[in-house]
Parts: C-alpha cells; structure tokens; sequence
C-alpha cells in the first residue's frame, strides 16, 4: 500500500491527524524519534552474550532514560508556549504587567517573549499616557467656565462638567440620560455650530451665550459635543470700558476747548467790569482778540463732535463687483501732494463697497506721505488678489512707528491738525467687510506697512 492509498483509507475511516492537540503531536514526535534507537540498542543488549538479568536492568533503564527525556523535551518545548499563551491572555484581558521571564536571545521563542515583552511594556506605556491625559482633560472641563455637555445619536445626555450642572441648576445624576428637549438644550442642538443664542437658563443669570458645537465618535457612535460661553459678563465688561474710553476722550477734549474759553471769559469780563478811564488803550483789540479765540474753540469742539458722530454713524456696507486695479489707482490718484508708486497686481472684480474701501485707502495714503515728508522717501501700494481674499498694502519710506499702543484710539494724533480717526475708520471698514487692518514697521527697511484685509 502507497502512502497516498493509507492517507485516503485513514481518512475514510475518520482518523484527523489535525485533531492531534499540540502536546499529544509533540510527545509522538519524540516518541518515533527514539523509538529506533532503543530498538537497536535493545537487539545489541540481547546479543551482548551478558545474563538476562543484566540485559534486563540495561534495557529498563534505557527506557526510563528515554521516557524521561521524552517528557523533558515535552515540557521544554510547551513550557514557553503556554507562557506565550498567558501572556496573550493578559493582554486580550488588558493586563499589560506580565512579562516573560525566559526571553533569551539566539533562540526563536526567546525572540518572540522578547517581541511580546516589549508590546506589552509599550501598551501599559501608552495607557499610562492615556490615563493621564485623560485626567488632565477631565479636570480642565471640570474646572472651566464653560458649560460643556455631550449627547449621543438619540440626543441623550453622557456627559457634562460642573459649569454646565450649574447653569441647569440640577443635579448630575439627575440630568446624565436626558434627553436635550428635557434640558431645554435642544434649540442648542439645531442651531449652526457656531452662533449666538439670547435666553435664560435656571441656574445663570445671562441672557446672551456663544453656542460651538461640534461631531465625533466614540465606539464608532456618533456623538455632539455642546459648549456655551455666557457673554453677558464679558459684553457688559467691554461696554463699561468703552464708556471709560468715550468719557475719558470727551473730558480730554472739552477741557482742552472749555479751560480757554473760561480763562479769556474771565479776563474780558474784567476788563469790561472797568469804568472806561480805567481801560487801556488797546482793550477793543483784546476783546476781539478774545472773541476769535473763543470762536476758535468753539468751532473746534463743533468739528471734534462732528468727527465723533461720523465713527457712530458708520453705514453698513453696500457691496458690488468693482475692479481692484482701478480702485487702488483712483484713491492714489487723490493725493495731490506726492506721487503714489502702484505697482500693477492681478486684476479682477471683486464684491465690495467701493466709496468705502476708497476713503479706507485715502485715509491709508495720506498717513503714509505724511510720514516720507521728512525724509523724502516714497510711497508704495500694491495688493493680492485670492479670491474671495484681498490684501491692500500701503508701504512708505518714513522713520516708521516709535510706539503702536494708541494707534487705533479714537482721536489720539500725534500730528499738527491731525483729528485721529483716519485708523479708527479704515478698520472699521475693513472689519465691516470681514477684515482687518494691521499697521506696523516694516522689516526690511525704516517705514511703515498698513496691510488692509478684505473679504469680497
């Protein structure tokens, strides 16, 4: 019979050499594997012409010597997988702290306790990590000002911090489950990610909150992360210091106009209170010249006010397609006291209020060729065009800035006649547009750089 004929009649028969456990193919293995050996040496034992008894011992003590290295060698190849086995059991459990102590090197199951050793030290690792990170994280929700809460798919509650157990004035196990329309969050909820919303809540007493929410998934499950900043407190902070800002400007300016205004009152009612041989020659003069002081005055509080209003009274912008090219080129062009270098730029239209960039620009350039008066240096404007992004530059030659702390205060000025809201008004312009205006020195040489940033 052909190998191939046993295997079939085995099969058919039933018998799975795969059915075998590991432990019972491994001691077979051993067993055939020395099974000839002991079979010779039992043949030359018999043939040795010793007596029976001698042959006998002989022969029983080479089979105990081969059944114990039978078991030995058993033990010492099972040994490290069932420690490979436990190892892997440790870790399907999340025991990451068993190590293999018989890890050698030069040896194939040493190299694999060695591999598994170090899995398992960098997963406790990177669980350490986790924890603490974790802690961290949950500690800075917990003591934060915000309220913060995270609902699941169906819009249940599963989490929030001790601001957000304030602001419903419940407790946290009362609240964990709920459903966002029971909490009175579901407005929250439907709202855009980013916004303001004005109600009130039980437990706090603003009326204005920045709603940001957000989406992640946790166990695969999709979740919503829900945060509410209370801007009542900070609103009424800004508006309070805004007031000290207009009071402090006000007082500023009507001391300046008012303080000689009264003193030359004072000295003109004097003079008039006189009997006329007591008046000196030249007192019609300086009453006139008293007067037109006080007329000066006067007429400067007028512009002052008139200049205040006209930062209060700031329109919306009315937007429509314009050209760049010719925008930049036009207000240049109404600077009549120096020519205005334009270096040419992509053209394009762009979706934008052009009276008001215009006056922006003009307000811009005239900071600028006030600044190279001195030193003679040029003016530059250039700009970039990404739409719908648009940056406006205005470079001058000048000394540049000695100090940037006051520059967007209304009617701060450092100059003879300047009325110190041309800043103030270009970056109220561009922020009425979704930009900004940044004023610094620039970096490759002295001067000025006035970037002015727009959103078409």
């Amino acid at each position: 019979m052909s190998l191939k004929d046993w295997a079939m009649a085995n099969r058919n028969h039933g018998i799975s050499l795969s059915r075998i456990s590991l432990a019972a193919t491994i001691q077979l293995l051993v067993v055939f594997g020395g099974l000839p050996a002991i079979a010779i040496a039992s043949i030359l034992l018999w043939r040795s012409g010793w007596s029976p008894i001698a042959s006998g011992s002989c022969a029983v003590m080479m089979l105990g010597i081969w059944v114990g290295c039978v078991m030995a060698a058993r033990e010492r190849i099972l040994f490290p997988l069932r420690t490979l086995s436990n190892l892997l059991a440790a870790l399907r459990e999340g025991d990451y702290s068993l190590r293999a102590a018989s890890a050698r090197r030069a040896d194939v199951l040493g190299e694999v306790m060695r591999e598994l050793n170090g899995l398992s030290q960098a997963l406790q690792t990177d669980r350490q990590e986790a924890t603490e990170t974790n802690a961290l994280l949950l500690a800075v929700i917990s003591n934060i000002d915000l309220a913060v809460f995270t609902f699941d798919q169906e819009n249940r509650l599963r989490l929030v911090n001790d601001a957000g157990i304030r602001l419903l004035n419940r407790q946290r196990e009362e609240i964990l489950g709920s459903t966002a329309a029971e909490l009175g969050l579901e407005e929250c909820l439907q709202r855009n990610r980013t916004g303001v919303l004005q109600r009130s809540f039980p437990g706090s007493f603003g009326t204005r909150w920045e709603i940001r929410r957000s989406a992640f998934r946790q166990q695969g499950r999709p979740h919503q992360l829900l945060v509410l900043s209370d801007l009542s407190q900070t609103l009424r902070e800004e508006e309070r210091r805004a007031w000290q800002r207009l009071i402090r400007v006000l007082g500023h300016e009507l001391n300046n106009s008012l303080g000689p205004i009264q003193s030359i009152s004072d000295s003109l009612g004097t003079v008039a209170r006189r009997s006329p041989p007591e008046r000196s020659k030249e007192w019609e003069s300086d009453l006139i010249a008293g007067l037109d002081v006080i007329r000066d005055r006067t007429s400067a509080l007028g512009r002052f006010m008139e200049a205040y209003s006209q930062l209060a009274r700031l329109p919306a912008p009315r937007r429509q397609p314009c050209e760049i090219a010719g925008l930049v080129r036009s207000a240049a062009k109404l600077e009549y006291r120096k020519a205005v270098v334009v270096e040419p730029g992509l053209n394009g239209l762009v979706n934008l209020d052009p009276d008001q960039i215009e006056q922006a620009l003009i307000n811009l350039i005239k900071n600028a060729v006030d600044a190279v008066t001195e030193t003679h240096g040029q003016v530059h404007i250039r700009w970039t065009l990404d739409r719908p992004n648009l940056e406006i530059e205005v470079l001058d030659e000048g000394t540049g800035l000695s100090n940037t702390t006051n520059l967007f205060v209304p009617f701060f000025t450092t100059k003879p006649g300047g009325n110190g809201i041309g800043l103030v008004l270009s970056r109220q312009i561009a922020e009425a547009h979704g930009g900004t205006l940044i004023v610094e020195n620039r970096k490759d040489r002295s001067g000025c750089r006035a970037l002015l940033r727009l959103v078409g």
